[in-house]
């Protein structure tokens, strides 16, 4: 019996092992951070939260509501893309292709996490509920971008840039040009690596059609512009900065995030793609973290 229980919790980690890595899971921690601190600058001396920090309700809806979008988009791309990632050697190997998950189970998983990122909206506020239907548009969209147009890291940028605003809207339930600031960071940091993470699939998107800045303009061009993207990027948390009073803690983490990005584009070169992984993910996944506890720290000493 003990043995009968323990196989069948061995294999539910090992199917919750497949999930996790089919959305990417460990890649929230690319928008997530962004999206807090917009929360965190919304609280502030707003009352209706509470004493500049929100409640525990309000936290926990905006994580889920941005783990549930997040992980209903990721799962609705592999749906899009498998037939070219069946072809593609860098993607061939994708539990959806192999077969370890069934194309049901992923359509399931979509469906249930769309209901559970609309019904988070619901319960955070009237306007974060009407913009979700707008805000899953762009999210499933993206999808389907790169089958047409080489702006298809613009729309991912989109894709990730909303959360800050969206964050905004779910304490306070209105716009503000604070957090848009911060999303036009975040839509310029993505585009920006997203390129830099399409160029290892240069030679299939060329010869498969598939629209992207290096498909379009080359490699070389490609990591160029998105060396601009950072740069503009950068100012944009430097203005957000600015436009937020915030102190020293948080201009340290943004000379911090500065020197990452430069370290990103240096690893990275057009004969030399070898790099990209570490580029993609290990730098691009500190850079929200940093900014997140230097922000947070900033809050705590005022």
């Amino acid at each position: 019996m003990q043995e009968n229980r323990a196989s069948v919790r061995q294999e539910l980690f090992r199917r919750i092992r497949i999930v996790l890595e089919m959305i990417k899971f460990e890649h929230t921690l690319f928008a997530l951070p962004f999206a807090l601190m917009a929360m965190l600058l919304a609280s502030r001396d707003y009352p209706a939260v509470g004493n500049r920090f929100p409640s525990l309700r309000i936290f926990a809806l905006i994580v889920l509501a941005c783990y549930a979008a997040r992980s209903a988009a990721m799962a609705f791309n592999r749906l899009a893309d498998i037939d070219q990632d069946r072809e593609n050697p860098r993607t061939r190997n994708r539990a959806l292709v192999t077969g370890l998950l069934a194309p049901r189970f992923v359509w399931a998983f979509v469906l249930f996490h769309i209901a559970l990122f609309i019904a988070a909206a619901y319960a955070l506020n009237r306007l974060a509920f009407e913009l979700s239907p707008i805000a899953l548009l762009i999210l499933l969209g993206y999808s389907y971008v790169k089958r047409f147009s080489w702006t298809t890291h613009f729309v991912l940028g989109v894709a990730l840039g909303i959360a800050p605003v969206g964050a905004w809207i779910a304490v306070r339930g209105s716009f503000d040009p604070r957090p848009m600031v911060l999303s036009l960071a975040v839509l310029l940091w993505t585009a920006g690596f997203d390129i830099i993470y399409a160029c290892q699939d240069y030679a299939f998107d060329m010869s498969k059609g598939i629209h992207s800045i290096p498909a379009r303009f080359g490699i070389a061009p490609a990591l160029v512009t998105s060396a601009i993207l950072h740069l503009f990027a950068w100012l944009a948390i430097l203005a957000f900065a600015g436009m937020t009073g915030s102190g020293p803690l948080f201009l340290v983490g943004i000379i911090l995030v500065g020197a990452l990005l430069i370290y990103e584009h240096r690893i990275v070169k057009s004969d030399d793609l070898s790099k990209v992984g570490v580029a993609f993910f290990n730098v691009n996944g500190v850079v929200g973290l940093l900014l997140l506890c230097c922000f947070l720290a900033d809050l705590l000493i005022r």
